[in-house]
């Protein structure tokens, strides 16, 4: 059993751990605003980008040596038209800057908190993609989720979170757009 803490408590922080919890993990929920303390081995970071940036400047003692999990997908909510990352980097990569001594974990932001309530996409089961430079902690965020009703699957390096990113841009785009639901997306079939 990890011990989890979810900083956000939106639909994607109660998505996420509502899956955390069926696979018989302890979760515990921070507002963006409250005071980072007492924090589980992982740490989900589910707020906006800004948000995320803002927490891990001001939290870096805090985050240190524990598994970060940064969700988000760094679109500019002005234009909805690009990333507001520089093109060769990513919300992770920047976080990870921040927090040199946490293991930071790229995951759940190709998937919508519907597809992560009903554990589908389709008929296919939702999967959670993972992107690190540990495999530490991508092993770790994958025990967590064992029998949490979604798959895991070990997507590389952090590296991969910019194509995991631009993923979850396109997928969130289509949908703003009426293109597909809020509660579809991609699914991956092995």
């Amino acid at each position: 059993m990890a011990k989890v803490t979810m900083i956000g408590k939106g639909n994607m922080g109660q998505a996420i751990g509502d899956v955390f919890k069926q696979g018989g993990n302890q979760v515990t929920y921070l507002g963006h605003d409250d005071a980072v303390t007492d924090l589980g081995d992982i740490v989900v970071l589910a707020v906006p980008y800004p948000a995320a940036i803002s927490i891990a400047k001001a939290n870096q003692a805090a985050l240190a040596h524990k598994v970060v999990v940064d969700i988000t997908n760094p679109l500019n909510y002005e234009t909805w038209d690009e990333l507001a990352v520089p093109a060769d980097s990513s919300a992770a990569a920047e976080i990870a800057a921040l927090l040199p001594a946490a293991q930071v974990v790229k995951a759940f932001n190709t998937t919508f908190a519907a597809t992560l309530q009903s554990r589908k996409v389709g008929t296919a089961t939702t999967t959670v993609l993972a992107a690190s430079d540990s495999d530490v902690a991508k092993q770790q965020l994958a025990t967590a989720l064992t029998d949490s009703g979604v798959a895991f699957v070990d997507a590389g390096s952090l590296k991969r979170a910019r194509e995991m990113e631009s993923v979850g841009f396109l997928q969130m785009t289509l949908a703003a757009n009426e293109k597909i639901g809020w509660t579809g997306g991609f699914g991956l079939m092995k």
